[in-house]
C-alpha cells in the first residue's frame, strides 16, 4: 500500500482546501480529523489483525510528509497521536509489551495526545515541574501546567508525567500515565492564538489534582537521562515524525516557488518568464539542493528505527540532528520560495504566507537548536569537564 493509496489525491485536496480557513478562523481541524479517521489514517501503527494498517515508522514518515504538503497544522497535531501509537509499535518490536494497550485502544477509535511539555523545563523528559503525589492503591495525583497540548479539542487519552519528589530516597522519580477525557481535575485553557500552526489548537492544560489510577501508570523512571527503552521510543518517533512534517512544508514551498517563477514575467526583459532569470534560477536550485539532502536523511533514520539498527551512543545525535536539519532546511526553503515568488506572497491568505508562519514553529519543538548541538557535541567529544 502506497502513501497515495492511503492519502488519495481527492482526500489530500479536500484537506488542502480547508487549511486556509482553519488558519484564518483559528479553528480546530474537525473535518480533516473526520476524513483521516474514516481513511484509517489514525491506525497507521495498529496491527492489521486488529484492523489497522500495520505500517512502520518509515512509511508513517512518508505519509506525514505528504499530509504536511496540504495542511501543516493538521499534520503536526496528528503527529501527537501517531507518536504515542508509534512508541507502542517501536517498543513492541523490541519485545516490550507495556504499551500494547495504546494500540488496542487506538484500534477502537481512541485519540491520543501529549501532555508532557512544560514552560521553563529544558530538561524535557528527564525532569518535570509537575507534582506527582502517590495515592493509596498505586495511583497518582498530578498538579502542574502543560503547554503545547495539541489536539486539545478532541483527544480522548492524554499522556502526562510528573515528579514524585519524595521517591527514591529524595532523589525523585518521574511518573508516566494517561488520563481520559472524563478524568476530573484538569482544565484546557482557550489560549491558542498564535502566529502559525493555528489549526493544531495546542492549548495549555492545567492539571489540578488529576488522578491517574494504578492501571494507567505505565512507567516510573529516575530523574535525569537514562537508557529506558521508552525514552528512545519517544525520541525516535517524535523527532522523526516531526522532521517529516517540516520536510513536507519545505517540499510544498519549493513546488509553490517553482510555479510562481514559471508564472511571473519580467517587464524589463520583454515579458520573458522569471524562469529565464539566472539569479532566480540560482535561488530555486539552492532550495532544491537543500531539500535533496533532507529526503534521504529522513528515510534512512526512520528505516533504521524499523530495522532495529544498533547505533549505540550515536542514536540520539542522529535523531536530534534530523529534527534540526528538517526544521531549519524547511525554514530556509520557505524563505527562498517567498523571495522568488514576488510581493503577492506577502499578502495574507496566500499559501506561502501561511507556510512562512507555520514553519517558524519548528524552532520551538524539542530538541531545540542548543540542546541538539549539545547532544551531538557530547557524543563526539564527551561531556564538558567540570572545574
Amino acid at each position: 500500500m502506497t502513501p497515495e493509496d492511503i492519502l488519495s489525491g481527492p482526500l489530500l485536496e479536500r484537506i488542502r482546501g480547508r487549511a486556509a480557513g482553519y488558519d484564518r478562523d483559528n479553528a480546530f481541524f474537525h473535518e480533516d480529523l473526520a476524513d483521516l479517521t474514516a481513511a484509517g489514517y489514525l491506525k497507521i501503527f495498529v496491527p492489521v489483525i486488529d484492523g489497522g494498517l500495520g505500517l512502520g515508522l518509515a512509511e508513517a514518515a512518508q505519509l506525514q510528509r505528504r499530509l504536511a504538503t496540504a495542511a501543516p497544522a493538521t499534520a503536526l497535531a496528528v503527529n501527537m497521536h501517531l507518536v504515542w501509537t508509534g512508541v507502542a509499535h517501536v517498543l513492541a518490536a523490541r519485545g516490550d509489551s507495556s504499551l500494547d494497550f495504546i494500540l488496542q485502544e487506538a484500534a477502537q477509535g481512541e485519540l491520543f495526545a501529549f501532555g508532557n511539555s512544560e514552560a521553563g523545563n529544558d530538561s524535557v523528559l528527564f525532569d518535570s515541574r509537575t507534582e506527582a503525589v502517590p495515592l493509596p492503591g498505586g495511583g497518582y495525583s498530578f498538579t502542574g501546567r502543560k503547554i503545547f497540548t495539541s489536539l486539545s479539542p478532541a483527544w480522548t487519552r492524554l499522556g502526562i508525567f510528573g515528579k514524585d519528589a519524595n521517591a527514591a530516597d529524595g532523589a525523585g522519580e518521574l511518573v508516566h500515565g494517561f488520563i481520559t477525557r472524563d478524568t476530573p481535575g484538569y482544565e484546557i485553557l482557550p489560549d491558542w492564538d498564535t502566529l502559525g500552526m493555528r489549526a493544531s489548537q495546542s492549548n495549555t492544560t492545567l492539571l489540578e489534582g488529576a488522578v491517574v489510577p494504578a492501571e494507567r501508570i505505565f512507567r516510573k523512571l529516575p530523574v535525569g537521562p537514562n537508557a529506558d527503552p521508552l525514552i528512545f521510543a519517544i525520541f525516535a518517533c517524535f523527532e522523526t515524525l516531526l522532521a517529516a512534517v517540516y520536510t513536507g512544508i519545505g517540499e510544498r514551498a519549493l513546488t509553490l516557488g517553482v510555479k510562481a517563477v514559471q508564472r511571473r514575467t519580467s517587464f524589463k526583459n520583454g515579458g520573458r518568464s522569471y524562469a529565464q532569470d539566472p539569479d532566480i534560477r540560482w535561488k530555486v536550485a539552492e532550495a532544491a539542493m537543500a531539500m535533496d539532502a533532507l529526503y534521504p536523511q529522513l528515510s534512512s533514520v526512520a528505516a533504521d528505527v524499523d530495522a532495529l539498527a544498533d547505533h549505540g551512543s550515536q542514536w540520539f545525535p542522529r535523531l536530534v540532528g534530523l529534527k534540526v536539519r528538517a526544521t531549519e532546511t524547511a525554514r530556509t526553503v520557505v524563505d527562498l520560495a517567498i523571495r522568488v515568488s514576488g510581493g503577492s506572497s506577502y499578502f495574507r491568505g496566500s499559501e506561502l504566507e501561511r507556510l512562512y508562519r507555520d514553519v517558524l514553529a519548528g524552532m520551538f519543538h524539542p530538541s531545540d537548536d542548543e540542546s541538539a548541538h549539545n547532544t551531538v557535541a557530547n557524543a563526539w567529544l564527551g561531556p564538558l569537564e567540570t572545574p
